[in-house]
């Protein structure tokens, strides 16, 4: 396991990750999270990720659904060869964060990143009909359409309704009623 002490250095040979400026931690506390707390939230992550996904319907239909992990991600680990209701697969794709585009992904799971870099990521996407899902941010700061929560067992998601409609992407209402609220 890496100490607290390499994590950020770690971190930034792993992903295109910005400077972070004097005074504002690399990640937040909860962040540093164990191996263990990473295997046991992994798969409900998954679930929730395939669900959302699930629920949500592109302009234009896409097979396979392209999955991309920006920067590192604590509970990503199960993302892997998720299979859709309708029979499509969900490919997933590890890429910096500067290497994203809107026509190379239609969603994005956000991993470990300052939040300065998560906002200019939901920024580059926004409108341009790509779902983008924030693991490090619970209070949805980063202008993600969905952002996780992690409680005890369970996994849970806040739903950025400003997000939402301007990413040109249809969800499912019942969505709504499954949020823990809006940011």
């Amino acid at each position: 396991m890496v100490t607290a002490a390499l994590l950020p250095a770690a971190l930034l040979a792993l992903g295109d990750m910005p400077p972070v400026a004097t005074g504002e931690p690399l990640l937040p506390s909860y962040a540093l999270a164990g191996v263990g707390e990473a295997e046991r939230y992994s798969p409900a992550v998954a679930r929730v990720v395939q669900s959302l996904i699930d629920y949500t319907r592109w302009p234009q239909p896409r097979t396979p659904l392209r999955l991309c992990v920006a920067g590192p991600a604590l509970y990503a680990s199960r993302l892997d060869g998720l299979k859709l209701a309708d029979g499509r697969q969900v490919e997933r794709r590890s890429l910096p964060p500067g290497a994203i585009s809107p026509g190379s992904c239609d969603a994005v799971y956000i991993g470990q990143m300052p939040l300065p870099a998560q906002r200019q990521l939901t920024a580059l996407l926004r409108g341009r009909g790509v779902m983008t899902i924030a693991e490090a941010d619970p209070a949805c700061r980063s202008q993600a359409m969905f952002c996780l929560s992690f409680a005890g067992q369970a996994v849970s998601f806040r739903l950025n309704v400003d997000a939402v409609a301007r990413s040109g992407l249809r969800v499912d209402p019942r969505v709504l009623r499954l949020s823990t609220g809006q940011p």
